[in-house]
């Protein structure tokens, strides 16, 4: 059996390295902590940016077709329009 003094210093160093693991496991857990908020932050950035990208996108088919109906609009009123004055004059 080894001695006394020995024993106590083989406690005190289970000690230390029980500690240390503790302190290891807390500056894992922190850290995995802060990674998982800014892979969420990221997350919800991304999902902004998609969510501004689709109104945008249907924002401009939405001004195409209006254009469309107003150039539409406006070939078919000037055809009527000389038809209409041919069928006066004619």
């Amino acid at each position: 059996m080894p001695p006394p003094a020995l024993l106590g210093w083989r406690a005190m160093r289970m000690n230390e390295t029980l500690s240390d693991l503790e302190n290891a496991f807390h500056e894992a857990t922190a850290a995995e902590r802060s990674r998982r908020n800014a892979l969420r932050h990221q997350s919800a950035e991304r999902a902004r940016d998609r969510r501004q990208e689709h109104v945008e996108r249907a924002g401009r088919f939405r001004f195409a077709g209006l254009v469309l109906a107003i150039l539409a609009t406006t070939v078919v009123v000037t055809v009527l329009m000389f038809e209409a004055l041919a069928l006066l004059i004619g």
